[in-house]
Formats: C-alpha cells, sequence, structure tokens
C-alpha cells in the first residue's frame, strides 16, 4: 500500500505556523543580533594549520548548519581519529547580544518545513558552518586508539580546517560498502567503539523514528530507521564526549550530560514484560548485550523496546567546579560523558568547549564559562522541553491532517503499549505511519489489530480510532 499523502503544503504550513507561536518559538532574530553577526570579525592568529587533513562532514541530506567533519588515518597498530567542530567561540563575545540571545533559545528547533536556529543563519548555516569546499576556523580534536579502539592519547586546539566533502549518510555508506579508504577507517573504529561500548555496559537502542517528511511538495509521514554507517558515525561523537567528560572530571570543572543508571525495579518490569511478548531473553544475557541485539524489524520487538526507552528517565546537565561530583555518569553510555560537538545547534557545547581548550593548553579555564555552567543546566532543561513538545504537535498535527479524509476507513496496526493507569494503549498503524491511542480491553502487546477512524480534529491535533472486533 503506497503511504497516504495529502498534497495541501500551504494547510500543512500554516498548522506548523500556529503549533510555533503557541510554543513561543521565535520566528527570527532580533536586528541587533543579526547586525552583531553580521559585523563579527574573526582573529585567527595562533592556529593549527590543519589544511591537510582530508576532512569529510557527514549529515542528513540538505543538512546546512555542519557542526562535525571526520577524517582518520592508521597510527602503529591503532588509529588516529581527527574531529573538527565548528568554533562558535570564534564569533560569539561571552555575554554580548549574540550570546543572550542563544541562552534563550537553547537549541535549534526543527520543524518539518522550516529550521529555527540557535544562532543567526550567517554563522550557523555560513561563515562558521562545515561546509564542503570551505577553509574555517574550527575546533580540532585528534585521538589517538589502540588496536582496540580505547583511547591512549588526546589534544584539543583551534586550528584552520579544509573541508573536502559534505556527504549524506547513503553515501557514506554507498562509499564504505566500495571499501572507500578513508571511510572504511569511519566502519572500523566505529565497530571497534562498538565492541567498547558493550564491554562498559552501554546501550543502544535502534527505535524508529516517526517523522513529517516534505516529497513532491505534499508531506506525509514515515518510520525511519538507521543505516550503520550512521552508527559508526555517532561512535566517533560519543567518543569525543567521553574523552570530553573525562578531561573536565578529572580537573574538576566542567559541564557533563548525565543519566540515572537503569533500577532494577525496571530491569524486572522488562524482563517481565519479554515474557509477556513471547521475547527469548535468557537468563543469562545481561540487559545491555540483550536489547543491543534487537531491531525494530517486527511488531513484537517494535514493542519490547518502546518499553526499554522507559527505563532510561532523568537525563539532565551537571555543572561542577572545584570539587568532582559524586554521581556523573550516563547511564545509557555507561562512562562519563559530555556534550561537546554540536555547538551550533545546542548552547552548552560552546561552555564545555572553551573550558577544555584552556585544560588542554594547562591555563585556567575562563570565568565566564565556568560561571555559565551553573545556569546551563536549567537552559537545557527549558530548551529540550520546548523541543520535544514541538516534535510531537507537528507529528499529531501531520497525523491528522493526513488522515482527515479517511474517517471511517478501517486500517492494520498492531499495540506497542499498554497503561493500565491512564487507560490506554498505544496502536502504531502499518500505513500510515501513525502511533495512536486507543481503551486496552482485552487488548495485548504486540497483538495485531484492525482500527476504525470514527473522528479527526485538526485544530486539537486529535484522532479518534476504535478497534474493530
Amino acid at each position: 500500500m503506497a503511504p497516504i499523502r495529502l498534497r495541501a503544503p500551504s494547510s500543512f504550513e500554516r498548522g506548523f505556523a500556529q503549533i510555533r507561536d503557541e510554543l513561543d518559538v521565535p520566528p527570527s532574530f532580533p536586528e541587533v543580533v543579526l547586525d552583531a553577526a553580521r559585523e563579527a570579525r574573526l582573529d585567527l592568529s595562533g592556529r593549527r594549520d590543519a589544511l591537510n587533513i582530508p576532512f569529510v562532514a557527514i549529515d542528513p541530506p540538505g543538512a546546512t548548519d555542519l557542526d562535525q567533519a571526520f577524517a582518520a588515518e592508521r597510527h602503529g597498530d591503532g588509529y588516529r581519529v581527527f574531529y573538527a567542530i565548528a568554533d562558535l567561540g570564534a564569533f560569539l563575545e561571552p555575554g554580548g547580544v549574540i550570546d543572550l540571545e542563544a541562552r534563550t533559545r537553547g537549541t535549534t528547533l526543527y520543524s518539518p518545513d522550516i529550521r529555527t536556529p540557535l544562532h543567526p543563519p550567517i554563522i550557523s548555516e555560513d561563515r562558521g558552518s562545515l561546509l564542503a569546499g570551505t577553509i574555517k576556523p574550527a575546533l580540532l580534536w585528534t585521538i589517538d586508539l589502540d588496536a582496540s579502539g580505547m583511547p591512549t592519547d588526546s589534544s584539543f586546539e583551534r586550528a584552520m580546517v579544509q573541508i573536502r566533502e559534505a556527504i549524506p549518510y547513503t553515501e557514506a555508506q554507498r562509499r564504505i560498502d566500495a571499501n572507500d579508504e578513508m571511510l572504511v577507517l569511519l566502519k572500523e573504529v566505529g565497530t571497534l567503539r562498538q565492541a567498547r561500548e558493550a564491554d562498559r555496559g552501554g546501550v543502544s537502542l535502534n527505535l524508529p523514528a516517526q517523522e513529517v517528511v516534505e516529497v513532491d511538495g505534499s508531506y506525509s509521514l514515515k518510520f525511519d530507521s538507521s543505516i550503520p554507517v550512521e552508527n559508526w558515525n555517532a561512535q566517533i561523537s560519543l567518543l569525543t564526549g567521553i574523552v570530553a567528560g573525562t578531561k573536565m572530571y578529572e580537573a574538576q570543572v566542567g559541564i557533563l550530560r548525565t543519566l540515572p543508571p537503569t533500577r532494577k525495579q525496571d530491569l524486572r518490569r522488562l524482563r517481565r514484560q519479554a515474557k509477556a511478548l513471547g521475547v527469548d531473553w535468557p537468563d543469562h544475557i545481561d540487559y545491555p548485550d540483550f536489547v543491543r541485539s534487537i531491531t525494530p524489524e517486527t511488531p513484537t520487538d517494535n514493542a519490547f523496546l518502546l518499553q526499554a526507552a522507559r527505563s532510561f528517565r532523568g537525563a539532565g546537565y551537571l555543572g561542577f567546579s572545584g570539587e568532582q561530583p559524586e554521581f556523573a555518569e550516563h547511564g545509557a553510555i555507561a562512562s562519563i560523558y559530555a556534550h561537546v560537538t554540536a555547538p551550533l545547534r545546542r548552547l552548552v557545547d560552546r561552555f564545555g568547549n572553551e573550558i577544555l581548550l584552556a585544560l588542554y593548553a594547562g591555563e585556567e579555564p575562563p570565568a565566564w564559562a565556568v560561571e555559565a555552567t551553573e545556569e546551563l543546566p536549567s537552559l537545557m532543561g527549558r530548551a529540550k522541553s520546548k523541543e520535544s513538545a514541538l516534535e510531537r504537535s507537528m507529528v499529531d498535527f501531520a497525523e491528522a491532517m493526513v488522515l482527515e479524509p479517511h474517517v471511517g476507513k478501517s486500517f492494520e496496526g498492531f499495540v506497542i503499549d499498554i497503561n493500565e493507569k491512564r487507560g490506554r494503549a498505544t496502536v502504531q498503524l502499518c500505513d500510515p505511519a501513525v502511533v495512536t491511542n486507543v481503551a486496552p480491553d482485552g487488548l495485548q502487546l504486540a497483538q495485531e489489530v484492525s482500527v476504525t477512524l470514527q473522528a479527526v480534529d485538526t485544530s486539537k491535533r486529535t484522532l479518534d480510532f476504535a478497534v474493530e472486533s
């Protein structure tokens, strides 16, 4: 069955704009902020000349706010990884109008029709972005790994880099499959880091993402699952975040991304749910290894992964200065970890990076960056709440718009969650890519069901389905 689409982009985009108004998503930047971005003058003195390193940026198609670029080489019996990060500090004055505006935003917000950037586009999508064929100021990580993929040495400094290419994930995967020399190293390092993640007891979930996509002038819904190169590329960012977090933790100053470990009662609940779903979870296999082995290929797999995702609760940021915090780990990564690889799109990264530059240079971190670590957890918490609300509202609206012409029709799906306390079961339709709630009476996890669409309210962004007997 072909995906259901509605050729009414103007109607969609009016709805998307209304949601942004409801959530106070800023429609533009104040002129004083734009003026400051246009007038920013770079001091490029004292930077390492790293123009000989063949960097490639790997991002989703059409992305223009490119935070990272990758390169690697063999080093002894191991590897040397080069990771270039956009240098926001080259454009922003601490306490200046661009900085203050970014603190009110917290993160770049993505709608199906537009991007609401953290920083003015002249910086985030042009002068500061690691675009293909450009020479840019960047923050350069050099991380040496042994043959097993464990870091043995690292450096972090300001540099000038040249981005040879920017390619989408699908092209990167094609080149890896064709044994492209540079990108094969991404696969080798990424695979080793996945193995080290398993050794640590880290957990990676392969949940499919529900997305609103624009195709040929119309919008539709789909479930998107990752391809291997996305996971290998993510491991480079995780490696950098682990090295960065450990450096700040040992120096007793910085800001970490934290997550409490999975609780024993949650693990017991997951084992009961696996049994109810008919998922074979042998007693001798622990939680991280088992979850890592599950891919979202069947209704049962999807239902179990959704339950597993619920075991990750309480993610946040922890700023500290003068002492090592007692609780510092990220439970899913199973390591100390920091967000430092996406400064164009995430506020907190810029401050951690400035602290790290000083630490690697053997200097005192700048006071303005250290002081900000007290406020950043709350700023990022508010930004994350708005991001989640925007994402959910956009998907709810798109679901209502896509399905409004189909009231009275029957759809096939399967039960991915049951919440007796709230009196609802969650059903994932097979097509279109819609997730909705129904009455839980008599339903079981992973059960295949037929549901009838009884009503749609596009203004409230609600769907009313009933399970067919």
